[in-house]
């Protein structure tokens, strides 16, 4: 079996014995898997041997929380909250599916910028409707196999009506317009895991390092029924259960208005917060939320940059690390961030949560940050037995940094500097299951030069009908405008806004 030997290097491990504090030593792989670390280690004769001396190896990034259909949107949208933005990037109004070739283009291209930044892992949740196809799924997962890095793919679900999942909706909308979304039955809960098992049966542990994932798109777009069967079968199959929960005001308006509780509240009803749950967002929890997500032991995706640039606010995730909540970053769709870089999300996570107050003890600290970026995210997305630290046994997922850069001169700090001052840009090479993908900053896997030539000559014609679709969907824009309004002056007794607006009247002001 081929061996791989890193010498001398500067060694991040994140691991419980070492911490975000690095040392120095040699990493050993053999294969996939890390097999030894440690000081002057002999490797086979005709091993490949890399010469650490002034490189930062360290874990692999986790993005947390993705989605592969936004990456063509890239920049497409600014200054609109989510409920108007989904009308664009996810229209009411659709066109026939994106075509397969570009479906692979798009989730290849999405794994090529990720890979170049240092994420060796993702969780996509992929979203293509109107119907839950098996080949196109195969596709995603082809492409994800093609560029050599880790995922979890979901096909995420919703079985209500979106005028049904908010509030307000109905009484809004004008019935001439809720006419034109009568797309006829949504699909069952029997032929959803119908269709999962399948997934299951033909794609899940895919090259050793592609799996699939349960991910019922909230709790508010999903029956009851949908959302237990959805845990059971995760429950089962041993992954996570992905969904999204409170990401704005609106949304927590609406568990209130629609279920008649918090949104958490009702999951925790129905027993659906687990080790496998995690969260995306959690902005909007309360209190309570927190204490039931904290005794489940279960995890979060924090999208910082994504709630900002959606206006959703900031989420306490101070509270919610003191309660026992595991937190892993994610980027959220490139059309909601305009990157899939974690190092951005880091620096933003590192930056934002200092605005909570003046207490500074508990502000979130670089340590946090880079643990929320690698094992937090592996554990949110269960694989903490596989990825996210450097340790015999597992993959050899990892980062090599160069030291003689920009971000690191003075040599200061590491996790510090990773976390304030790096981009990307002092990497490199990237390992995945011992693979080298990128070296020397150049992807070895697949030609970026002919994949965007390719782009070059596709999209245009894609984009203009996407600009037709936005033109046809913006006629629902007044109503998600006043759905917005409507719940942003509800006093829900919470506020996860900063900055300079006037206070909401009632118990906000306490």
């Amino acid at each position: 079996m081929t061996e791989t030997l890193v010498r001398g290097a500067k060694i991040l491990s994140v691991d419980e014995k070492h911490g975000t504090v690095p040392f120095d030593g040699d990493i050993l792989i053999e294969g996939t898997t890390i097999k030894a670390i440690g000081s002057n280690l002999q490797a086979e004769p005709g091993a490949q041997v890399i010469d650490g001396r002034g490189k930062l190896v360290m874990p692999g990034l986790v993005n947390a929380h993705t989605h592969s259909s936004e990456t063509f949107f890239r920049g497409r949208y600014q200054g609109m909250p989510l409920e108007i933005w989904l009308l664009y990037a996810y229209p009411l109004l659709m066109n026939d599916a994106i075509g397969e070739r570009l479906l692979y283009l798009r989730s290849l291209l999405l794994a090529m910028e990720s890979l170049g930044s240092g994420v060796t892992t993702f969780c996509d949740d992929f979203f293509d409707p109107p119907a839950h196809d098996l080949d196109r799924l195969s596709t995603v997962f082809r492409a994800y196999d093609d560029v050599g890095i880790r995922a979890n793919v979901s096909s995420a679900v919703m079985n209500i009506h979106t005028l049904d999942a908010l509030p307000y909706a109905r009484e809004v909308m004008p019935q001439h317009l809720q006419d034109m979304l009568d797309f006829g039955p949504p699909i069952t809960t029997h032929d959803y895991i119908d269709y999962c098992r399948s997934a299951f049966s033909a794609l899940h542990d895919r090259a050793g390092r592609l799996n699939f994932m349960i991910a019922p798109s909230a709790p508010q777009r999903c029956t009851p029924d949908l959302m237990v069967a959805c845990m059971d079968l995760a429950i089962e199959k041993d992954v996570p259960y992905h969904t999204h929960v409170l990401e704005t005001k609106t949304q927590a308006v609406t568990g209130h208005e629609i279920l008649g509780k918090s949104i958490v509240a009702h999951m925790n009803g129905l027993g659906l917060l687990k080790r496998n749950t995690t969260f995306a967002h959690s902005v909007w929890v309360s209190e309570e939320d927190i204490a039931l997500m904290g005794e489940a032991g279960m995890s979060i995706a924090h999208n910082a940059v994504s709630n900002q640039k959606l206006g959703a606010g900031i989420a306490p995730i101070r509270r919610l690390l003191d309660a026992g909540v595991t937190v892993g970053l994610g980027t959220d769709g490139v059309c909601s961030n305009d990157t899939s870089r974690i190092f951005d999300v880091m620096r933003v996570a590192g930056l934002i949560h200092s605005a909570s107050g003046p207490d500074y003890s508990k502000w979130v600290r670089a340590d946090e940050i880079l643990r929320m970026a690698t094992i937090g995210g592996a554990r949110s997305a269960m694989l903490e037995e596989i990825t996210g630290t450097l340790e015999v046994g597992k993959a050899a997922d990892l980062l090599i940094l160069n030291l003689n850069s920009y971000a690191f001169t003075p040599f200061n700090d590491a996790t510090r500097q990773l976390v304030f001052s790096e981009n990307g840009s002092s990497i490199e090479t990237v390992m995945v299951a011992g693979r080298v993908v990128m070296q020397h900053g150049q992807l070895t896997t697949v030609n970026k030069a002919e994949i965007f030539a390719e782009l070059g000559e596709l999209l245009p014609a894609y984009l203009t009908e996407h600009a037709e679709l936005e033109r046809r969907n913006s006629i629902f824009e007044p109503t998600m405008a006043e759905i917005h309004r409507r719940a942003t002056l509800q006093d829900i007794n919470l506020d996860r806004y900063q900055g300079d607006m006037p206070a909401f009247d009632g118990s906000n002001l306490a």
